[in-house]
């Protein structure tokens, strides 16, 4: 049975624990240009991914969301929690592994509270935390 586009944006919005700047942030990185898998040599599949994500946490209305949003947000969540399963032992800190679920804009270790996106399940104003302590 297919989710409804309520359950998507909700997974979507658990999976997803960093802000569009934080993520924006994040993607101008040599360690996240640096992972991922590249098709030709160019940009990684995660890393556009992050560029479009960043795309839809501006968007400040669900009915704002098209279709092909909704699939990414899909792909989005699949590939979340599909990698936070194949967690490698030992020091995760400064891994690819960890590097390519930023780029998915998950940091990996959620913050007390939850921190929200800028999009429409977003908390009222806040400052972004930055991008220091999502890789600290």
């Amino acid at each position: 049975m297919a989710k409804s586009d309520e359950q998507v944006i909700e997974e979507f919005g658990e999976a997803v624990n960093m802000s569009s700047g934080e993520l924006e942030e994040w993607l101008q990185t040599e360690e996240s240009r640096e992972v991922g898998q590249k098709d030709g040599g160019g940009e990684s599949k995660g890393h556009k991914s992050g560029r479009r994500i960043v795309d839809l946490l501006e968007k400040q209305n669900k009915d704002d969301y098209t279709d092909e949003d909704l699939d990414h947000m899909r792909r989005v969540v699949s590939y979340v929690h599909r990698h936070q399963a194949q967690k490698p032992e030992g020091d995760v800190e400064d891994s690819n592994w960890r590097y390519s679920l930023i780029n998915f804009s998950n940091a990996t270790r959620p913050r007390t509270p939850p921190l929200c996106h800028d999009g429409p399940a977003a908390a009222g104003d806040r400052a972004d935390a930055g991008l220091a302590e999502v890789v600290r």
